[in-house]
């Protein structure tokens, strides 16, 4: 499960004019294009700023023979942003993100500061042992071994359907 935004980017080149009008009609189309995308988020997981509809970290899940791996992309934090637990069979993901950054060059002083913060819900499988979840960071990088409880397969039956 790998959730992704899509994103469309133009750039002013040659490539991009349209054929019938030129500059002109780049100009207008690039106008036309703001208007579009107006509210969209934009092309980053940390998307900051009044347009922002939130952090949408990517996860994707593989199944293993004895647990599933949850990867979770969190670039630019560390473990101590991201805040994990299980609640009622869903993992529960949040993080917050702070930068700060400070620049003093030839007589000028440029401060800026960004804050997002982020909270995925996953529904856990029936199979998974909420007290032998582990978790690893780093790289940027959230592992998550979610181990399978042997017993779930034990507790499932079927259900006759009458006709």
């Amino acid at each position: 499960m790998n959730e992704r935004i899509p994103v469309k980017t133009r750039t002013p080149s040659a490539g991009n004019l349209p054929a019938d009008g030129g500059p002109m009609q780049w100009i207008r189309s690039e106008i036309d294009r703001l208007f579009e995308d107006f509210g969209r988020p934009a092309p980053s997981i940390f998307n900051f700023g009044p347009r922002s509809t939130g952090l949408v970290p990517a996860l994707e899940m593989t199944v293993g023979e004895k647990e599933y791996r949850l990867s979770v992309e969190l670039p630019g934090l560390t473990a101590d942003d991201v805040h994990l637990e299980v609640v009622d069979g869903v993992l529960i993901l949040s993080g917050e993100k702070k930068e700060q950054s400070e620049r003093k060059d030839g007589g000028y002083y440029m401060s800026e500061r960004r804050y997002g913060t982020f909270t995925r819900q996953i529904a856990l499988p029936t199979d998974v042992d909420a007290n032998a979840i582990g978790a690893k960071f780093e790289n940027g990088v959230l592992q998550v071994i979610l181990a399978k409880d042997e017993k779930a397969a034990a507790r499932s039956h079927k259900i006759m359907i009458e006709h």
